[in-house]
């Protein structure tokens, strides 16, 4: 399925954290992303909590965020979106990725409540590095319309 996630985040490099969604349904969504030299994330090319919780938010708000598009609209010109972290609720680092290696961060919807033009949700993400769990985070999200 490969999305390019670029034309549904407001984030671009050096703070876009993923690269492509591999998976997503209606609770669910799988992505990837590869540690560039140019991640503004990196000490001692290393990517950081800082940089790993970034990843996780990034790919964990595209499940809520896409209900704001169209299913056809692959480009994402229907509709301008923006989310936010609400609170972190718990996130576990068990180890930090280097430069070069690729990241697999899978999410699934806990919660949801939706009004007219925003909705409040809990995300609960785990992030791996050749299928070896590196984070396990739970995080609230705020995502509106823009106007």
């Amino acid at each position: 399925m490969n999305i390019d996630i670029k034309n549904f985040l407001p984030h671009r490099a050096p703070m876009l954290m993923v690269d492509n969604i591999i998976s997503i349904d209606a609770v669910s969504v799988t992505a990837e992303f590869n540690i560039g030299t140019d991640c503004i994330f990196l000490e001692n090319e290393q990517l950081t909590e800082t940089g790993l919780i970034e990843n996780a938010a990034q790919a964990c708000s595209a499940i809520v965020g896409q209900s704001y598009f169209e299913v056809d609209d692959l480009e994402g010109k229907g509709n301008k979106i923006i989310g936010y972290i609400s609170a972190i609720k718990k996130v576990e680092i068990l180890q930090l990725p280097r430069v070069d290696e690729t990241l697999i961060t899978k999410a699934k919807l806990i919660s949801r409540y939706d009004t007219d033009q925003m909705s409040i949700c809990t995300i609960a993400g785990s992030t791996f590095r050749n299928d070896e769990l590196i984070v396990d985070c739970t995080l609230n999200f705020l995502i509106h319309e823009m106007p």
